[in-house]
């Protein structure tokens, strides 16, 4: 089965989406980070959606669940790396991915995670 890699960086999980989202991946990816969330007792994840051309409604949800539950895991997270197309479909669609903070890019991401977690 495909599986998106999640990489520890300290107390953040770091998720770097690489190939084309469907249904299933990302239901995958929710169960594998709310997993590793309270296995490595993670305080922050950075996902990474550079690569993403495209976002349905279902995966604007799945990424808006998965924020969700990361905050009853008290874990962080932040979006980084969308596309304009990206964001003008998010909003076309009706979704503002609440609790999900946003970032333009990795580095912006991890120092955003470094306020919040230091708070």
């Amino acid at each position: 089965m495909e599986r998106i890699p999640i990489l520890r960086m300290g107390d953040l999980l770091l998720v770097t989406i690489q190939v084309d989202m469907h249904d299933r991946l990302a239901m995958t990816l929710q169960d594998d980070l709310t997993e590793r969330i309270v296995r490595d007792n993670a305080k922050g994840v950075l996902i990474d959606i550079s690569a993403l051309d495209l976002v349905d409604s279902f995966i604007g949800r799945m990424i808006s669940n998965t924020a969700a539950m990361a905050r009853v895991l008290d874990a962080q997270t932040v979006v980084v790396g969308m596309q304009p197309a990206v964001a003008i479909t998010l909003v076309e669609l009706g979704l503002t991915l609440h609790g999900v903070k946003t970032a333009l890019n990795v580095e912006k991401g991890m120092i955003l995670l470094g306020k919040n977690l230091n708070r």
